[in-house]
């Protein structure tokens, strides 16, 4: 139904990646956290309007980096198969997670070279120094583009990127006004069951592009294995 309207499914990929990506709580929800709870609800989603500007820059690299290069079926399979590995991946992580990160070596370097004064700073710079969201982009850019959800233009792209910052900026908000409101941190305890919960959340998404995938490899064996004419 949705294959009718194109910019709305890029729009609603993008709202709905932007915001399972933003659940699992790492450096960003950490921070948002532990400062909304001190400094308040507008310092907080500031910290999450950063962030979610890099992470829309992040999946604008991520779609420069592909054209129409995922046109057979055969490309298409093996880029699938790859989202679907990834998925897998990043829910068994989450959903068996021990801990919660609060930082990285790469983010804390980024941190001490840029020296953020501000909310909005504070929460690019620390998106700017996790290169594992960049790859993250990467690959779901180029899953959007082999399961057809963004058309191979700009102007679906940019449609998309829309949707991951609206998708983001909600979670954030939503997030900032709970820290906020009752002026007290989150138990790790919480934090890591919100990271479990996003796990189980993206298993369930590996399974549907797992389903798609068994079509697409279905289809691909039905045309090589068709006597030719």
């Amino acid at each position: 139904m949705l294959q009718s309207y194109p910019f709305l499914e890029a729009f609603l990929t993008g709202l709905i990646s932007g915001f399972l990506v933003s659940i699992p709580v790492g450096p960003i929800n950490v921070t948002i956290i532990h400062e909304g709870a001190e400094r308040g609800f507008r310092w907080a989603v500031f910290i999450g309007a950063g962030s979610v500007l890099m992470e829309a820059i992040y999946c604008a690299l991520g779609f420069a980096g592909f054209s129409e290069l995922f046109t057979t079926n055969v490309a298409r399979a093996i880029l699938q198969l790859a989202s679907f590995a990834l998925m897998i991946f990043l829910g068994v992580k989450y959903l068996f997670a021990k801990e919660v990160k609060t930082t990285s070596r790469s983010a804390e370097r980024i941190e001490d070279q840029f020296q953020p004064h501000t909310a909005f700073m504070t929460g690019f710079v620390r998106t700017l120094g996790n290169p594992g969201v960049l790859l993250l982009w990467v690959a779901l850019s180029a899953t959007f583009l082999s399961h057809e959800w963004v058309d191979p233009n700009w102007t679906s792209k940019s449609i998309c990127i829309g949707g991951v910052a609206v998708g983001g900026l909600t979670w954030f908000t939503l997030l900032s006004y709970v820290v906020s409101i009752g002026q007290r941190h989150l138990s790790d305890k919480t934090m890591l069951n919100m990271s479990r919960g996003a796990g189980g959340m993206m298993l369930v998404a590996a399974l549907a592009l797992g389903y798609k995938l068994a079509l697409l490899l279905a289809d691909t064996l039905k045309a090589v294995g068709a006597p030719r004419v």
